[in-house]
């Protein structure tokens, strides 16, 4: 048997590995024997792998580690299950999916197995983006960003792609000043009589250029807008409720009797 690479404190004991080997197992039963299972393809179940992962992070998001344990799973489940179907037509196999993401891992961290040294996170990006163009796997570094991912989640990973082979702004303050030009250039427009996909192309550029400065600020602009979303909802229910307890409905209130109640809401969240 070749020597292992990794350090053997983190090699798997029995009980994981007759777990793991029960859990595929059941899945190839499943595949042989159940009705839904046994006609499903990689099309039919392809929006399911979507959704497990958004459920997964909405348990990472409410510190839910009793749910993140069971998405996971989910998510586990999903990617047995195509091996398993791909195993089937004859194109790859689970072992073959296991070892070539095995074998990107270890290419990929040269600082770990290999002799590359390096001094910072920001260089281990670096150096993963550039084995990745060597490697060929992508004509272009955009084509490693999914075309299906959130809008605002996509223009953080296709500037951080750009970012990892050096096209990027030196600090935040550059990329400040972007938003500023940005923000003036989309006044002026809507300002004006533009058509409305003139304008649309403008608040792009806009929000493009603030995520650029959040991401060198270190925030994820995703997270944030999530939050701040999260946020709306809780006051705008509060101002509903409150509402309610008058016996009145939004239908029935002024805008300024909401925002006398929002404004109240939002101080007590402050405090």
């Amino acid at each position: 048997m070749p020597e292992k690479i990794y350090d053997a404190v983190f090699t798997e004991q029995g009980p994981a590995l007759d777990t793991w080997a029960d859990f595929v197992a059941i899945v190839r039963q499943l595949r042989r024997d159940c009705p839904w299972d046994k006609v499903q393809t990689h099309d039919s179940v392809k929006h399911l792998l979507i959704e497990e992962a958004y459920e997964t992070v909405e348990a990472i998001d409410d510190g839910d580690m009793t749910g993140l344990k069971k998405e996971l799973g989910d998510l586990l489940l999903h990617v047995v299950f195509h091996s398993v179907m791909a195993a089937e037509t004859g194109s790859f196999n689970l072992q073959d999916v296991i070892q070539s993401e095995t074998d990107k891992l270890v290419r990929r961290h040269p600082h770990v197995f290999g002799d590359v040294t390096v001094g910072s996170v920001d260089e281990v990006l670096t150096n993963w983006e550039t084995i990745k163009i060597r490697e060929g796997e992508k004509k272009s570094t955009m084509e490693g960003v999914p075309r299906h991912l959130p809008t605002l989640l996509r223009a953080f990973r296709i500037q951080e792609k750009a970012a990892g082979v050096g096209f990027d702004f030196p600090s935040p303050d550059d990329a400040w000043e972007k938003v500023a030009e940005e923000l003036d250039e989309f006044r002026e427009l809507a300002s004006s009589d533009a058509p409305i996909e003139e304008q649309e192309q403008e608040l792009g550029d806009l929000l493009f250029a603030i995520v650029n400065h959040a991401r060198l600020s270190g925030i994820n602009p995703e997270n944030a807008l999530s939050r701040t979303n999260d946020k709306f909802i809780r006051r705008f229910q509060g101002v509903e409720q409150a509402l309610e307890a008058e016996g009145r409905s939004l239908v029935d209130a002024t805008l300024e009797e909401m925002d006398r109640h929002w404004d109240r809401i939002k101080r007590e969240e402050q405090r």
